[in-house]
This record gives structure tokens, sequence and C-alpha cells, in this order.
């Protein structure tokens, strides 16, 4: 049985479908032949063959009853940064309970995207609440697997984007420190078809979700310049004003490009892994590729996970390069 066939009708449910990595792995299983329900805050609009539930982390009751009758739960769900009342802490504690859910839903196993590095000392909220989510699905008993992306692209991806909008429309590009710090680029699909393949695995295993291609920083950065045919000036900066350059840039686009922590862990090698790749499609060539799209219209992480549709079109609108 080739698995385009494996698991026809089995019915799975995924955090944020509607979302980047959820809707890239809820193709995926549809594509085998899957019925997929998703954990949600966003509407699935018309014409949707994805059953969407609320993503609602109150009501342990209606979590349970969401996941009742899947086979597996493919787990996307985390926050990029601290923002109103929701920090990594409370990202923690929602997966806990997401996790418990699934326990009392039967669920027979659960995939699950983290990071590569989770430390449960690093100095990076995120990396340490990576760590204690993975802690967190091990303690429950469920069988799973994790697996570990640093940097994903294709599709509607933020930053391989907004670093060639930058390049298209700035005259100069700051790079932190020496630029020498490498990154593991993995497609988006590439991680779906990951995620899809360890649904159907057996007992529990952790995997680096990483692409073939391992570039500094500065060469991936060069690489988009080319593709898009910028004349944008690659100039070094001492790395502690990226993040000060990022934040007065995001008062201007009305989002957060990228936090001090953030470009600090990228920095550490935090997005860079030693061993073999896991997906296949090249960053490299995929951007060599797509030069002719690539950047036309800002990505906004704030207008996509928090505002209302009509502010996030007027700040689509303010962006978009002239007709």
């Amino acid at each position: 049985m080739s698995a385009r066939k494996t698991g026809a009708g089995q019915q799975d449910v995924v955090t944020g479908a509607f979302g980047y990595s959820g809707a890239a792995i809820a193709r995926e299983l549809m594509a085998v032949g899957h019925r997929v329900r998703t954990l949600t805050n966003h509407s699935a609009g018309s014409g949707s063959p994805i059953e969407a539930r609320p993503l609602d982390f109150t009501d342990q009751a209606g979590l349970v009853d969401a996941l009742r009758g899947a086979t597996t739960l493919y787990n996307t769900y985390w926050v990029r940064f601290a923002r109103g009342a929701v920090d990594h802490a409370v990202a923690v504690t929602n997966s806990r309970r997401l996790f418990e859910a699934a326990s009392q839903a039967s669920v027979q196993r659960i995939v699950h995207v983290s990071i590569t590095h989770p430390n449960l000392s690093s100095p990076y909220p995120y990396f340490r609440g990576k760590a204690a989510v993975e802690q967190a699905l091990g303690d429950g008993g469920i069988p799973h697997t994790i697996l570990r992306p640093s940097v994903l692209f294709g599709g509607d991806g933020v930053l391989l984007n907004n670093i060639a909008w930058l390049l298209r429309r700035f005259p100069v590009f700051a790079i932190g420190g020496s630029g020498q710090y490498r990154v593991r680029p993995i497609h988006v699909d590439d991680l779906a078809q990951l995620a899809v393949t360890a649904g159907r695995a057996q007992g529990n295993q952790v995997l680096d979700a990483v692409g073939p291609d391992r570039p500094t920083f500065i060469e991936l950065v060069r690489a988009i310049r080319t593709s898009v045919r910028s004349h944008s000036l690659l100039v070094r900066v001492p790395g502690p004003a990226i993040p000060l350059f990022a934040t007065a840039l995001g008062l201007v686009l009305r989002d957060r490009l990228l936090t001090t922590d953030e470009y600090r862990a990228m920095a550490d090698g935090l997005a860079d892994t030693d061993g073999p790749p896991t997906g296949v499609t090249s960053a490299l060539e995929w951007i060599a590729g797509n030069g002719a799209t690539l950047g036309r219209t800002y990505a906004n992480e704030l207008d996509r996970h928090f505002r209302s549709r009509s502010d996030a079109r007027t700040t689509a609108r303010r962006h978009e390069p002239p007709s």
C-alpha cells in the first residue's frame, strides 16, 4: 500500500490549520486521505473542508470533546513573543492542558513542532519554554514525535520574505556582528511531510527538522539580494544595534520584526545544527528561483495573529508597492 493510501479516512487534529505550518500539515494530511479537524481562533472561510473548533484553553471539557475520535494530534501551538497577558510561561501551561486533553480523549499519538536546541537552562524564554513543553509531552505518556525546526521558508513565510522586502526598499541592510552565524532553513512543505510520516511512526522520536543548506546569515542575505536584484549595501553593525533598528522600523510598520532574544539566539548559533538534513528542498535554490515574487509585499506578523481583518488590510495597503 502506498503512503498516499495509508490511513485513508483517519481523523486527525491540527492546531492552527489556518496558519502557516499548520496549514501545510493539514494539506499534506488531506492529500493522503485523512480528515482534518483544527483547534483555532481563526475562521475557516466558506467552503473549507476542515472542521474548526475553538482553541480555548479555559475550557478543558471543550478541548477534550474537540480531540475525541482523533488518531493523531499535530501540534503547532506556540507564541513567538509575549503580548498582553500571554507570554511563554502561559504558553507552556496551555500546552500542558492540551496534552492532558489529548490523553483524556484517547488520542493515540502526538506530533509536536518544537525548536532547535530547546533547553530548560537557556537564557532565552522562548527556548526554555519549548524545552518545558517537550518535558510536559514526555510526562504525559502519549507516544510522540518531536520535530525541531529553526527557520521555515516557502509559502507565505515571514523571515525570508521580509528580508527581501527590506532589501528591495532600503539602500542599506544591517548585519549584526560578523554575520557568520549559520542557519538551517527547512521548507514548510518538507516539515509537513516529516510531520505526516511521524504520525505513522511507533514509540517516541526526536528529530531535527532541517534542510540541506547551512549558510551563514550573511550568505543567506547575499543570496536574497542577488535573487531580487537589490543594490542595497550590506553593512556590519554591532550586534546590540540590530534589535534597536528592528524596534524603530517596527514602530513604522506596526509590527515586531525581530526581538532582542531572537537576534541573540541566532547569533549564538541556535538556528544551526550539525546533524544530517531531514528536508530535501534547498533554501538557496528556492531563493534563486523565487526572486520575482519574494519580498513584493510585507508580511506583518501582528496583522496575521492579533489584529482584526480590517486593521490588517489597512496595514497591508500601507506597505504595498505602488502599482
